[in-house]
């Protein structure tokens, strides 16, 4: 039996972790192997990377593999509210867990402030009171607690560190 890459998230883990599954498996037994190797809580849900909506655990892994490969996300968080400020103006939205921070800045940057993309580009989303600044890959529910299932950002001019052609002494 062949096996798959399965690449995922979830709720208390920011990095990417990876798994193999056998190629016929079931999301339901992905999901039981993941709550039992890091101790989740069994109400979580699973996630298609930026999909909002909950997989179907019946459904086979192979069936949802794109040419990427399979990201997903587990949440107890069936919505993420996410607040957005930039220019003293806020917006909010609820997105899946799943949500990468490369969607919801497209959402906040380009739908809701009216940037075109090349403008857009120029800016990041940082946690509102820190200066982290999550990548574009990252699910926005690696970062929310889940008794509130919220995050709030500040759209901040990106940091660009550009080249001197001075010496240094």
């Amino acid at each position: 039996m062949d096996t798959l890459d399965l690449f995922y998230q979830c709720e208390g883990i920011n990095e990417i972790q990876h798994v193999e599954v056998e190629d016929d498996a079931t999301f339901a037994i992905v999901k039981a192997e993941l709550i039992d190797k890091h101790s989740l809580a069994s109400d979580v849900c699973l996630f298609l990377e930026d999909k909002d909506e909950p997989l179907d655990e019946d459904w086979k892994v192979i069936d949802c593999v794109k040419e990427t490969g399979i990201k997903i996300h587990l949440n107890r968080c069936c919505l993420v509210k996410v607040s957005v400020t930039f220019n003293g103006q806020t917006v909010e939205h609820s997105f899946g867990p799943s949500a990468t921070i490369a969607r919801v800045k497209c959402w906040a940057a380009e739908k809701e402030f009216g940037m075109e993309p090349k403008d857009a580009g120029e800016y990041a989303l940082q946690i509102v009171g820190t200066h982290e600044r999550p990548t574009p890959g990252t699910h926005i529910g690696t970062l929310v607690d889940c008794l509130d299932c919220s995050q709030a950002f500040d759209l901040a001019p990106d940091e660009r560190v550009n080249g001197s052609t001075g010496s240094i002494a």
